[in-house]
């Protein structure tokens, strides 16, 4: 009952001109995002992250946030009508979606993906909601043991779900601990990595590494690929509602869709792809006829996009309770939280209660403003793809320098984002994963000094994270999933091998 006064109190507030703006320039950009094919929502966030210095915490996370889940409404348009993943959480759309389209039914497809994004969003509030507060409560009770022990986790589940291989997993985290470790040693006063560089004595910036790595790689990989390519033509979207006979099926895949996506969102070092493929396996799995899908089964589009969409909120739970980021874009809002001097965890729900349910109520209204957005303007968000990437290419760029150099008129920043920026592109050509570097460079600080207090505690001695219960079984999970992963790691070589020998 507590908590919905404070949502009501909060939604009040989002639904000021100056925030409810900001939430719509949010989704609206997060929506152009997420049709530009490629980008996603972790680079949109990125691009627009130096732009939020100048605001207050609430507009500018509200904003952000806005980006997030907008993107993944974004990218089921050009999924369902050029069989083009704005995202790669939409892949799974383009499989039922397409074929939709070219049955005439691309109305029906988009209508019911904004359906089932809307309540996917709105049931992610709501666990947002009813979980969050007694989540940050217990984790009060928490110790620098039992963070480690998380932070640890989300690092472990990650390496193993991110890349190709566990190897390269590996390699990327380990970068970004060491990007992390830049500067001077909060413990000791010593400067580590600095080269005798007076600009990297206060570390390395996030946003020049999340700029970089995820906005300009991915401009850098997308013009290579759009560069002279013929954008394809769009059909035409009309009648946006399913038959009668087809409301009950999909009407049950939103309804495990938007359970699905919630859930997994609160699991450390997941992605929005997991949520879409495991909905997509179980809706074909339930299905009467699973020779449907793959032709243009509605339950195809209904349950992968609710769980999407879904997914980005329970996604924000580990966030704003315990401070932890479930995903590379969970990672860039910590980032933007750290910028304007608010630490999430636990103390956030105590100590800016305006905020948390502000920004809470914000996406009940994002949301509401998405599904308007979608229904009616289907056919103009298409046209966006139409634009030649010759010409949007420029004005990114730009757009990235400038906001790298205003967020501390440093030529050294724009310099830093350009490397980082060569780095993920080369990185993305050598196929390793780029979202285990940006969490574990997020990450790495609090890693490093959650570690040093509890050996402090210990007196030196690593067997007594074991012996509390909540690390030692945060621990215990982490190992075991570190050795599955190497186990299905060994697998998978084995595998390619025996297909090559084939």
């Amino acid at each position: 009952m507590e908590s919905l006064q404070f949502l009501l109190s909060g939604l009040g507030e989002a639904l000021t001109w100056t925030n409810l703006l900001f939430c719509l320039i949010g989704v609206s950009f997060g929506m152009f995002i997420g049709v530009l094919p490629g980008l996603g929502p972790t680079a949109g966030t990125a691009l627009l992250l130096p732009l939020t210095f100048t605001l207050d915490p609430i507009p500018a996370i509200i904003m952000l946030a806005g980006i997030y889940y907008g993107a993944m409404y974004g990218g089921t348009i050009t999924s369902v009508l050029i069989n083009t993943p704005g995202e790669a959480a939409s892949l799974i759309t383009t499989f039922d979606g397409y074929p939709l389209a070219k049955q005439g039914r691309a109305g029906v497809a988009l209508g019911i993906s904004a359906i089932g994004s809307f309540i996917g969003g709105i049931v992610s509030v709501i666990g947002l909601v009813l979980i969050g507060p007694a989540l940050a409560r217990v984790a009060l009770k928490f110790g620098p043991p039992e963070y480690f022990a998380l932070v640890f986790m989300g690092l472990a589940l990650l390496i193993g779900l991110m890349g190709k291989s566990l190897i390269t997993g590996i390699v990327a985290a380990l970068f970004g601990l060491s990007l992390s470790f830049v500067g001077i040693d909060l413990n000791t006063g010593v400067t580590r990595f600095a080269f005798g560089q007076t600009s990297l004595m206060s570390g390395i910036d996030f946003v020049s590494v999340a700029m970089g790595l995820f906005g300009l790689s991915e401009l850098f990989i997308n013009a290579e690929k759009s560069l002279g390519a013929n954008a394809e033509r769009p059909p035409k979207v009309s009648g946006l509602f399913p038959k009668r006979s087809e409301w009950k099926p999909t009407m049950k895949s939103i309804g495990r869709g938007s359970m699905l996506g919630f859930f997994i969102g609160l699991i450390p070092g997941t992605n929005s792809v997991i949520p879409t493929i495991l909905s997509y396996t179980m809706e074909k799995k339930l299905a009467k006829d699973p020779s449907r899908f793959g032709k243009g089964a509605l339950e195809g589009v209904a349950g992968p996009e609710t769980a999407n969409n879904s997914y980005s909120g329970g996604a924000l739970i580990p966030l704003f309770t315990l401070g932890i980021p479930s995903s590379p874009t969970v990672a860039v809002l910590l980032g933007a939280f750290i910028m304007h001097g608010l630490t999430p965890g636990p103390t956030l729900f105590e100590k800016e209660p305006q905020f948390v349910w502000t920004v809470i109520a914000s996406m009940l209204v994002g949301n509401a403003i998405l599904l308007l957005l979608n229904l009616p303007l289907a056919n103009l968000w298409a046209r966006i793809t139409m634009i030649p990437y010759r010409l949007l290419f420029p004005i990114i760029i730009m757009i990235i320098i400038v906001g790298t150099y205003s967020l501390n008129n440093s030529l050294f920043d724009v310099g830093a984002m350009l490397v980082f920026g060569i780095l993920g592109y080369i990185f993305k050509k050598a196929e390793i994963p780029l979202a285990p570097i940006i969490l574990a460079f997020v990450l790495g600080e609090l890693l490093e000094k959650t570690l040093i207090q509890s050996l402090t505690i210990f007196e030196g001695n690593l067997l007594s994270f074991f012996l509390r219960p909540i690390s030692g079984t945060i621990l215990a999970i982490s190992i075991i999933a570190i050795i599955l992963s190497i186990i299905s790691s060994i697998k998978n070589k084995r595998l390619v091998n025996e297909d090559v020998e084939m």
